[in-house]
């Protein structure tokens, strides 16, 4: 592609709004421009790369046997009903009626349209295992878009989907969905960790995310720093101190606490550390109201509650409630006393010695609180968020917090799906039974922005051979020297037609203004053609991600562009020679 023929803008500042690596990036190097809140325009190079990450994905996916089709983009809500997710606010559904007033969502995943397409179409466990994929887009109601298409309202998206007769057959195609997206990312030139995850409202029993680490990614990864352990902010857990302290049991001590209602006003109002306190919150199900205990110093994670509950809505109790369960207004609840509700303690609760907690009085509060002696909860567990230096629950290694983009997900959704849209088959007895299913998402438009953020330096982004939009980047320094146009052509035509991707900047601008937008674009190859070097019969080659620079006769450009690409290429493998 010629320059001067293309639609490639650079910009040499990038806009104010723009917050990440990559965005800032893509937007000065004229990959995409920004229509309006969580939406994007993909110019020509900015496509380019995402049909490269496309064919990689077909290429990884085709090799465990998975078909790609095509599903309806517009899902009508009764599909959405049956398995209970349309008023599901954490899918951020974008709805709205036809002309008959019948009410559909544009999709934000396609779970139900392919169950109930499985339930049509398939009868026999000879049928089965079956592996079925798409490439499309998505689109959710983002309440909060960012980080340019890192988090944005529309994207493109592969999602693939399992069917199989049993449990063991599931996890086989599980595992081969692990091993094709560590290829991908791999071959996309990033490093991604792979995570547990808390299914969220896919549901399903076993979830591990794949992220790409990054200094703004939106995803907070929390890691072990002696084990492989990792696991992201919503699911991770932790190894509670196996001693407890020596201090002896105190008798109760009610004391007068006018208008103190918070673990903050509490802490400045008896001198005492917020760990030394239980804090008691009043939540809601569908069906029950519980007291949940957590020492004064952590937070509650309502995602692990709602797993320990085994429910889909979980809501704290509003003021009424709270004072019809307990007998006294927010901020004085506490365990000692409390009876007609359940009670569940976070495990850290179990160490606290003669804590203080509430009344459930007004304006009172009660010290030397111990658990086993001043109440009995119904259950104790882990469903506090993690820490900074908390223990790995797999060893003693601490735990360290970072940031990272997920830009894969694998699911194992079991029957979820399969039992309420009836997606049976008959055994080998002829008996009827559910597929178990398996669910695998990859954000191929942020799988762009999740390069750039790991291959980038001050100058602009370094792209991997196999996701460039280009793997030559040819410049003609002096567009007004016929002789050195000539070479130019010549050589330009000789790669492309040996089957090499080249962008010719063949625009009459200055030599300075070429290379900082080579260095922006990131092409790996640059080939500089000038008057000087053309007088030598010579030109110039330079690799973007290392700088390393050679001067090679123009006979023997084709033979050394082919061998520093398959070069480039074994450096990849070795740099990114397994997912972390």
């Amino acid at each position: 592609m010629r320059w001067s023929e293309s639609l490639i803008r650079t910009l040499r500042e990038a806009p104010r709004e723009a917050e990440a690596v990559s965005h800032k990036l893509m937007l000065r190097a004229g990959l995409v421009r920004r229509l309006a809140a969580g939406l994007y325009t993909y110019l020509p190079l900015g496509l380019r790369v995402i049909r490269k990450v496309e064919q990689i994905v077909r290429e990884e996916m085709g090799k465990q046997g998975a078909l790609e089709l095509l599903m309806p983009t517009l899902q009508p809500r009764e599909l959405w009903e049956i398995s209970g997710r349309w008023d599901d606010k954490e899918l951020g559904m974008l709805k709205l009626k036809n002309r008959e007033n019948r009410e559909f969502a544009l999709s934000p995943t396609h779970e139900e349209i392919i169950t109930d397409l499985i339930s049509r179409e398939v009868r026999s466990y000879k049928e089965l295992p079956l592996n079925l994929y798409q490439i499309q887009t998505k689109f959710r109601d983002e309440m909060r878009p960012r980080f340019g298409i890192i988090r944005a309202r529309e994207f493109i998206m592969k999602d693939a989907y399992s069917f199989d007769v049993d449990e063991e057959s599931a996890r086989r195609s599980y595992e081969k969905m692990y091993e094709a997206y560590s290829n991908i990312f791999r071959r996309c030139g990033v490093k991604a960790r792979v995570v547990e995850a808390d299914p969220g409202s896919m549901g399903g029993e076993k979830s591990e995310e794949f992220i790409v680490l990054a200094d703004r990614g939106e995803d907070i990864i929390v890691s072990c720093s002696e084990c492989d352990y990792a696991a992201n902010m919503e699911g991770a857990q932790r190894k509670e101190e196996d001693e407890k302290g020596q201090e002896k049991a105190k008798p109760l001590e009610e004391i007068e606490t006018p208008e103190i209602r918070t673990i903050k006003e509490l802490k400045s109002f008896l001198k005492e550390a917020p760990e030394q306190m239980i804090k008691t919150l009043i939540y809601q199900t569908a069906e029950k109201t519980f007291a949940v205990l957590i020492s004064g110093d952590r937070e509650i994670n309502e995602i692990k509650l709602k797993r320990l509950l085994g429910c889909e809505h979980l809501q704290m109790a509003d003021a009424e409630t709270v004072e019809k369960v307990t007998g006294a207004p927010l901020g004085f609840s506490g365990p000692v006393g409390l009876k007609g509700i359940g009670i569940i303690a976070d495990q850290g609760v179990t160490k606290i010695i003669n804590g203080i907690t509430g009344a459930n009085k007004k304006d009172r509060h009660i010290r030397n609180v111990n658990i086993g002696r001043d109440f009995h909860p119904d259950e104790v567990a882990d469903i506090s968020y993690v820490r900074e230096g908390d223990k790995c629950p797999r060893c003693s290694g601490g735990l360290t917090i970072g940031r990272g983009i997920e830009v894969g997900h694998i699911f194992n959704l079991g029957k979820k799906y399969s039992r309420v849209l009836k997606a049976t088959f008959l055994d080998k007895e002829g008996k009827e039974k559910e597929v178990v299913m398996g669910c695998y998402g990859i954000g191929v438009s942020r799988m762009v922005a999740a390069i750039v953020e790991q291959n980038y330096d001050s100058e602009g982004i370094i792209w991997p051979r196999e996701v460039s939009p280009y793997q030559v980047h040819l410049l003609l320094l002096n567009a007004r020297d016929p002789n050195t146009v000539e070479v130019a052509n010549r050589i330009y035509e000789e790669l492309i037609g040996a089957g090499i991707e080249v962008l010719l900047d063949d625009r009459n601008e200055q030599a300075g203004s070429k290379f900082k937008d080579a260095d922006l674009l990131g092409i790996p190859l640059r080939l500089t053609v000038s008057s000087k070097r053309v007088s030598e019969r010579k030109i110039e080659i330079r690799n973007r991600r290392d700088g390393e620079e050679c001067v090679i006769a123009t006979e023997e450009i084709l033979n050394k562009v082919k061998e520093l690409i398959k070069t480039e290429q074994v450096k990849n493998n070795r740099r990114l020679s397994k997912v972390i």
